[in-house]
């Protein structure tokens, strides 16, 4: 077996495709809901062929893209982001890191009519609606450090907040835009260490930062220059949103663990801050890590995964209160976007199995009110992509009234499709499937952009 296809991310699910193809007036089985007009777009790492990354971060970008408009499934395309690393150029350079050497294979998202392909150490990257590459986008020349994967826009004010964390001071900057997508203000955060800092959450009032154990580690030689320390204290940053809010940032020590990605968080009626995610201990992480790399898995305790986790910060006590609120190892989560900084009732994610990526995997959708959690199981040989909800015209108000967008993976049939899901019943049939020209890789994060939007 070549070098190539040992990578488990460049294998089953996650094998990369080798070109960029463009198919149109693709078949649907049921109805696509009049109101999903626009486009989904869905990121992952994808290397050219030839190319074996020594980590599955270092894969270039590529999105997969689905046109949907008046019930028709109008095109399905794929394209590498075209950055200068696509084509070899190093991140760091005799000058320091160059911003624009990006793998942008992280996330793609929408402000400000601009769509734009993120990886977190570096600047995003703009699209045209077909996918095409335009170029880095620097705000204007506002922004002059890496841009987070994970940003958050209120969806009251239309504001986005992001960040830029690094290794090296400074650790952490703020960054917030308007809804036009100007720069409006930057702050570095004080007290912020060299943890990685991966997302993050925003409140009504404040922001919220995680750091974990997971830390610089200049021993790591994959290209990710992060590892697990057990000295690394885990803690939550609680900052005041606004003009001079970094300089009153509290930080609170809370229990061992690392949280790729958080839910939501919101401010209770006690004035309280809760913060929701999946949260993974040291054994989880490094079999994670070790798949991410390609060496050999050394094995990992039961309920080792990731699970959900819930802090609730008091700050009048100056204290954190944890617990655990499933058993089930999950990843991904996701809500009505609607409800981002603001109490939620229900929450999504993707479900996996032990064996990270090989057997049954589930989307799980939570009820926050009456504590059920429902399941939607998919056969073996098929993985379903991070769940994307989208509100639907007339929802009255109920939050979970909407539709879950998933692409699926299927190894079986060497084939991929769209699933439009009831997100208000996880049990009932497909609203509509959209059959895909071509098996599309495991993707990583990805955005519904209404043509309202764009």
């Amino acid at each position: 077996m070549s070098q190539h296809l040992s990578k488990p991310y460049l294998t089953g699910h996650y094998a990369p495709v080798a070109d960029e193809i463009t198919t149109t007036a693709l078949t649907v089985e049921g109805a696509l809901p009049p109101e999903l007009t626009g486009r989904l777009i869905r990121n992952s790492h994808n290397p050219k062929p030839g190319i074996t990354p020594a980590h599955w971060f270092k894969g270039s970008g590529m999105v997969h893209g689905l046109r949907l408009r008046d019930g028709r499934a109008e095109w399905y395309r794929n394209r590498w982001v075209h950055t200068p690393a696509l084509d070899g150029a190093p991140y760091m350079t005799e000058k320091g890191p160059d911003l624009t050497a990006s793998t942008a294979g992280t996330h793609v998202i929408e402000h400000a009519g601009r769509i734009l392909a993120l990886s977190e150490a570096a600047l995003p990257f703009e699209l045209t609606a077909d996918l095409e590459t335009v170029g880095a986008h620097d705000f204007g020349g506002k922004l002059t450090s890496a841009m987070t994967a994970h940003p958050k826009e209120d969806p009251r004010t239309g504001e986005l907040h992001f960040f830029a964390s690094s290794p090296f001071p400074p650790y952490l900057i703020h960054h917030v835009a308007s809804a036009d997508g100007q720069v409006l203000d930057s702050q570095d955060v004080p007290g912020a260490s060299a943890a990685l800092k991966h997302d993050f959450a925003i409140t009504e009032r404040h922001v919220v930062f995680l750091e974990g154990p997971v830390t610089f580690d200049p021993g790591e030689h994959s290209g990710i220059p992060y590892g697990w320390s057990d000295e690394q204290p885990s803690r939550v940053g609680v900052m005041p949103r606004g003009a001079g809010g970094a300089g009153r940032i509290r930080w609170f020590e809370i229990g061992q663990g690392y949280a790729m990605h958080l839910a939501n968080a919101y401010e209770d009626p006690y004035g309280r801050i809760v913060i929701e995610g999946p949260s993974v201990g040291r054994d989880g992480w490094r079999r994670s890590w070790n798949w991410w790399v390609g060496a050999p898995d050394r094995g990992a305790e039961p309920n080792s995964g990731s699970r959900g986790r819930r802090w609730t910060v008091d700050l009048a006590a100056g204290a954190v209160r944890e617990e655990w609120t499933d058993d089930l190892t999950v990843e991904f989560p996701t809500i009505n976007e609607d409800f981002t900084g603001r109490e939620h009732r229900f929450q999504y994610a993707l479900s996996f199995p032990d064996d990270l990526g090989v057997g049954n995997h589930a989307l799980v959708k939570y009820d926050r009110t009456t504590g059920a959690r429902s399941l939607l199981p998919f056969g073996t040989g098929q993985l379903p992509s991070e769940a994307v909800f989208v509100p639907a015209a007339g929802g009255a108000g109920a939050e979970d009234a909407g539709y879950l967008l998933t692409v699926v993976s299927d190894l079986n049939a060497d084939a991929s499709r769209l699933l439009v899901l009831d997100a208000s019943d996880l049990g009932s049939a497909p609203v509509a499937t959209v059959h895909l020209p071509r098996r599309v890789p495991a993707t990583i994060h990805g955005s519904w952009i209404p043509d309202a939007a764009s």
